[in-house]
């Protein structure tokens, strides 16, 4: 089957950025416009257009899905899913990846430039939800050319936007795979965004978001706020097996306040890690629009009614040690397109790692995506 080689048109490949002049409505009832896109795409369209897969990132991943990253230097978020040889392959699939509005890696952002002022939006950038940013999405997918995704996947956040796409878009998706995900945010999980954005606003150098123009940015607070959020992302089994209560670095107690365990250097590394590639202000938003969603909210509170006019096939994925988005809540999800008449399939796999267990050495997850993939030959 002929297809479209993407060497030949310069929308398609790596580190791709777009201007789209919209405006956006959001769901704020804010206007937004122009929109950047930052995005990559791996592989080729086929003839009939019919190999398209999204990938949606999760709250502080990217675009870089299966690419160097270029601030890191470290491979793809998902390369251990998306590949040459892997499940999701570019030899069979075009695959995309977008960063989401309200981020910091080259999207419409609180860093970005406000056309009106010629300055920083900062904290006058509009609040967004999960759904904005799949509206923002489908606007990509508009400018390359994709009318319908043979599948959309994600896990986290990312698969909040994959289980948001068929309720706005219900004829634009064949299938959707939710990874360690979840229909809504819960008071917990609001409750712990919510210390890490105090923890960002406390900083002094946050000054309301205004940090830009000195590039004094406040990295202690977005460093801390990464450090309480990473702990949701580990399990307790997880952390005694790798730390435990072993020293750092020393043989006896300082009898201090430095980082006299390993899982105290451990979580000050992520901390200090984080803030060299991630925006304060980003981090503010992109938390907020985690709260706000609801998908059964959005539905008259019925999760079951949102899926009503999708004809795709779902699958779920959830991990036995995720007490972030507990298995609870992806069986909440089956249950509701059960009752709306959609097809889906779900799976709890086993794993030491928690909530990251999607994105670190989980061999039975590609099988689980590899079989879903090729059943519906996608």
């Amino acid at each position: 089957m002929a297809t479209i080689p993407p060497h030949e048109d310069s929308r398609f490949g790596l580190r791709r950025q777009v201007r789209l002049t919209g405006p956006l409505r959001l769901d704020s009832g804010a206007m937004l416009g122009p929109v950047d896109i930052a995005y990559e795409t791996y592989g080729a369209m086929n003839a009939d257009r019919s190999n398209a897969i999204l990938i949606c990132h999760a709250l502080t991943m990217d675009q870089y899905v299966a690419s160097e990253h270029p601030v890191t230097g470290k491979p793809g978020w998902w390369w251990r899913l998306v590949g040459e040889g892997k499940p999701i392959d570019p030899a069979r699939h075009f695959i995309v990846c977008a960063n989401v509005i309200g981020s910091c890696l080259g999207s419409s952002g609180p860093a970005s430039i406000d056309p009106a002022t010629g300055e920083p939006y900062a904290m006058r950038f509009p609040v967004i939800t999960i759904a904005d940013m799949v509206r923002a999405q489908a606007m990509l997918l508009d400018h390359l050319g994709v009318d319908r995704l043979a599948t959309v996947i994600g896990g986290s956040m990312g698969g909040m936007q994959a289980l948001t796409w068929p309720t706005l878009f219900p004829d634009r998706v064949e299938s959707c795979i939710v990874i360690a995900s979840t229909a809504r945010h819960s008071a917990q999980n609001i409750a712990f965004h919510e210390v890490g954005r105090q923890a960002i606003m406390a900083d002094p150098n946050w000054r309301g978001g205004d940090y830009y123009a000195d590039g004094v940015t406040p990295g202690a607070g977005l460093a801390v706020a990464r450090m309480a959020a990473h702990i949701t992302y580990l399990s307790e089994a997880g952390l005694t097996e790798k730390f435990g209560r072993r020293l750092q670095g020393r043989n006896a107690k300082t009898f201090g306040f430095d980082a006299d365990f390993q899982v105290e250097s451990y979580l000050r590394h992520q901390g200090l890690s984080f803030v060299e590639r991630f925006d304060a202000n980003s981090y503010l938003y992109i938390t907020r629009a985690m709260d706000y969603y609801d998908i059964a909210e959005d539905h008259g509170g019925s999760l079951a009614r949102a899926f009503t006019a999708s004809k795709a096939r779902f699958c779920l994925v959830s991990f036995d040690t995720d007490w972030l988005y507990p298995t609870a809540e992806s069986r909440v999800i089956v249950h509701a397109l059960h009752a709306s008449g959609a097809q889906a399939s779900f799976v709890e796999l086993s794993s030491p790692f928690g909530h990251d267990a999607f994105l670190l050495e989980c061999p039975e997850l590609n099988r689980v995506v590899d079989g879903f993939l090729k059943g519906g030959r996608a």
